[in-house]
């Protein structure tokens, strides 16, 4: 029995996966079966995150019992197939194989070219320095923004500092860190070295994987530039520079219909100064390459997010493997100008340096709290994986807003009126804008998919209560009805409607069921029929990795009876973070213990190529 066939019956692999080695098989028959187990599992790992196939950690891609070859003799049958080309990391792949093998790694060729292709175009952003002029000019301005400055602490000054000296600039920082308030004032910076040099406002452009993600990044910064206006020495006509609208990933590069390409790439960049993307840990790699590519020479490019989210659920975790490369961020070299205003953080580290070195600022201070929720704390401890801190807190009932019920499973049955009221609540709105602002203020989050605890059984629970209530007792009625939550499951470019978009169904004055999702700012949300949606799916509960770039008053974390291998502590923290008022987490401590003990694991090599 071959490995190729140990792995299929074992059910470790995808019909797609298989597929591809019988195809090989077929092409050439004396194929060797490490090549074809191989060629399988590196598919297989894209499906599971991984941008290639380690075969040192094959365990990474399934962990049931399986006789493993040793890592030197898969390796040495990879090197000597047809199937395989074996580039240097500094030239492109050959196009006459379909996998291609580089520093230990088996890589479906695609997937290598976004990760050599992205490793270069951030190599060059990060080498290009835009004219450092004005500075002298921009002191007060950056004086006022910053009166901290010169205690040699403040992050948010670094980073405003990096981004006059840079073209790519990281900022990371957990909730409340001040990532948006950053981003902010380093925009008015932005705007006011443009407009010294040639009085012309900087095109910016603001950014976000998922429409929810970009709607919170806009109303954040319309929030902070609002601040900005008081500020003594700040120009109000810089603030009315600023942009006020953000838009998600896709639709800035522009999506052609039925294609996956975009419309802006390396031979048509982004018409665009400055590029501001927000949520950066949830972008894939293909995404991410792509993006990259499209900003324009001599354009900044700044990223935002929070590096102990969850990664993309597409392959790659590109936000952790840049920052990998990029070091702590304090290691910029200031100029005379900026010197005196920033303090120790001034002072350049010596010591090794990759490309990216200089580029990564990481927000520590927390510069908001909501008043009826502490949850600091708590996501300190899961961040850290301190699993008996985390119960200690979750039991003492000290930390305003987060509710432990130890040994809860399932919250439907226990707390049924509290979560049904809400939903019934949606059935009473008949306003688009209004029913989708009432609808983000509870959500019920799963770490699974399927079984009795996950997004789909519950779905189907919560279904049949509200039917019940409406007095459909034993029969859900119409599949599409008043106060319905929807998410979109894949991307549709025709509509503008992408993977984790969340809407609603609401009865017209004729009495039609049409789907709400949100719009723009000046178009406001727009109505879809339900058959003529993409794939989708109910949203009264979701997925942990779905909720990514989502914000609920109340979030209902659920995790499963039984560990299981996708509870990790990315996915406790992240979450936690979806709560804006109060979190409940129903877990036993056994389940709470396993998630704390894992992180998550993605196998890439973008990391090595960019250091």
């Amino acid at each position: 029995m071959s490995l190729l066939d140990d792995l299929y019956r074992a059910g470790a692999l995808r019909v797609i996966d298989h597929a591809l080695a019988q195809s090989l098989r077929k092409l050439d028959p004396a194929t060797p079966d490490l090549v074809l187990a191989g060629a399988a599992l590196a598919s297989l790992a894209v499906g599971q995150g991984h941008a290639g196939f380690d075969p040192a950690r094959p365990q990474v891609l399934f962990d049931g019992e399986m006789e493993w070859p040793g890592a030197q003799e898969w390796n040495e049958a990879l090197a000597d197939s047809r199937w395989i080309d074996r580039s240097s990391a500094s030239t492109p792949a050959s196009t006459a194989t379909p996998l291609v093998l580089e520093n230990g790694l088996l890589y479906l060729r695609r997937y290598r070219q976004y990760e050599f292709r992205l490793a270069m175009r951030l190599q060059q952003l990060a080498a290009h320095s835009p004219p450092a002029s004005d500075l002298e000019t921009l002191a007060p301005l950056f004086a006022s923004l910053f009166p901290d400055a010169r205690s040699g602490d403040d992050r948010q000054a670094h980073a405003a500092a990096t981004a006059l000296l840079r073209s790519l600039l990281l900022v990371t920082g957990g909730p409340g860190t001040g990532k948006t308030t950053t981003i902010a004032r380093l925009l008015l910076l932005l705007t006011a070295q443009t407009m010294h040099a040639g009085g012309v406002l900087p095109r910016v452009a603001l950014a976000a994987p998922t429409g929810r993600a970009a709607e919170r990044m806009a109303e954040s910064l319309r929030s902070a530039v609002a601040g900005l206006r008081a500020l003594p020495g700040v120009d109000a006509a810089l603030c009315d520079g600023l942009p006020t609208e953000a838009s998600t990933l896709h639709r800035l590069l522009g999506t052609i219909p039925d294609s996956p390409r975009f419309r802006f790439d390396a031979d048509n960049p982004l018409p665009f100064d400055i590029v501001v993307v927000d949520e950066a840990s949830m972008v894939d790699l293909p995404l991410m390459c792509k993006l990259v590519e499209a900003v324009a020479v001599g354009a900044r490019l700044v990223l935002l997010g929070d590096p102990d989210q969850l990664p993309s659920v597409e392959a790659g975790d590109v936000l952790a493997a840049i920052l990998a490369a990029a070091g702590d961020g304090l290691s910029l070299a200031v100029p005379p100008a900026l010197l005196p205003l920033l303090g120790d953080n001034g002072k350049a580290e010596t010591g090794q340096r990759s490309s990216l070195s200089g580029h990564h600022v990481h927000l520590l201070r927390g510069y908001r709290q909501a008043a009826t929720l502490d949850l600091s704390p708590l996501a300190a401890a899961v961040r850290e994986g301190d699993a008996d801190t985390a119960l200690a807190l979750l039991r003492g009932g000290q930390l305003a807003g987060v509710h432990f019920h130890e040994n809860l499973f399932d919250p439907l049955a226990a707390q049924r009126e509290t979560l049904l009221a809400h939903w019934r609540g949606l059935a009473g709105i008949d306003e688009p804008q209004a029913a989708l602002a009432q609808a983000s203020r509870l959500r019920l989050l799963t770490a699974v998919r399927e079984g009795p605890q996950g997004a789909r059984g519950l779905n189907a629970r919560i279904e049949d209560m509200l039917a019940s209530n409406r007095g459909l007792a034993g029969n859900r009625g119409p599949a599409y009805f008043h106060g319905r939550l929807l998410l979109v499951t894949e991307n549709s470019y025709r509509q503008r409607l992408f993977n984790g978009d969340i809407g609603i169904c609401l009865r017209n004055a004729q009495g039609a069921v049409l789907a709400w999702f949100p719009g723009d700012a000046e178009d406001g949300p727009r109505p879809f029929h339900p058959s003529a949606l993409p794939a989708h799916e109910s949203a009264f509960a979701m997925t942990v990795h779905k909720a990514q770039g989502s914000e609920f008053d109340s979030v209902w974390l659920q995790l499963p009876r039984q560990p299981t291998r996708v509870l990790s502590r990315e996915l406790v923290y992240t979450a936690l973070t979806r709560a804006r008022r109060e979190v409940h987490v129903c877990a036993s401590a056994e389940s709470l213990r396993s998630a704390l003990a894992r992180r998550v694991e993605r196998v890439s090599g973008l990391a090595a190529r960019l250091a």
